[in-house]
């Protein structure tokens, strides 16, 4: 099953390779998409977010979402578009039959 989950950082594993267990809290800037760690010795040191900016990441939820808005907006609109085009036409045909006509539909419908 596909499931979206959230991108993994590089900046981590860049940091760990570097200093290994001498550091002692990361945070990850979004301003300049990098990771930055604070070593046990009370200094800092940084890594890059990204192998390379030609590097395409998976996508996730919010990008899918930010990319194909229009999209998604158009065909949902179109579904209730019909939905209710489809359910106007049922009431419509229901409110011009007979009784009898309407309850032998009604009768009859299941065996279909």
């Amino acid at each position: 099953m596909l499931t979206l989950q959230p991108r993994q950082r590089v900046g981590h594993d860049i940091l760990l390779a570097r200093h290994g267990n001498n550091i002692s809290t990361m945070r990850f800037d979004r301003a300049n998409d990098r990771i930055i760690a604070m070593l046990d010795d009370g200094s800092w040191d940084s890594a890059p977010n990204m192998i390379s900016p030609s590097l395409e990441m998976p996508e996730t939820f919010g990008s899918i979402m930010r990319k194909d808005w229009r999209f998604l907006s158009v065909a949902c609109i179109a579904m209730i578009t019909v939905a209710a085009v489809a359910m106007g036409i049922s009431v419509e045909m229901a409110n011009h039959m007979s009784t009898t006509e309407l309850q032998a539909l009604l009768v009859n419908y299941p065996a279909f």
